[in-house]
């Protein structure tokens, strides 16, 4: 269920996020701010969902997902490709993501 529950929470972030960006960077509408409120808050809840005893636990390995999401973005929805740099960062986040999220602890 974690391998679903984070890359949706990602997507729901990133394009929270977005919409900011879109209206302060882009002058785009402020009500660009209304569908980007409500994807946050499907963000934050959607972590909830995480098992884990520890929200930091659960926010730490989130993190590793969040960088190779946004630049999954950057790629489909900016039209920019990710270089070698982007995409060894990104798996030395998601190596560290699993590290955290997989043991068994207890």
């Amino acid at each position: 269920m974690t391998l679903l529950i984070y890359p949706l929470a990602a997507l729901a972030e990133i394009a929270g996020c977005f919409a900011f960006w879109a209206w302060l960077k882009l002058d785009r509408s402020p009500l660009w701010l209304v569908p980007g409120l409500l994807s946050l808050a499907v963000f934050a809840w959607l972590l909830t969902l995480v098992p884990s005893e520890a929200a930091g636990r659960a926010y730490a390995a989130y993190g590793g997902v969040y960088i190779a999401a946004s630049l999954c973005w950057l790629w489909l929805i900016e039209g920019q490709r990710p270089d070698r740099f982007d995409l060894t960062g990104a798996a030395i986040c998601l190596v560290g993501a699993a590290v955290i999220l997989l043991p068994q602890r207890g």
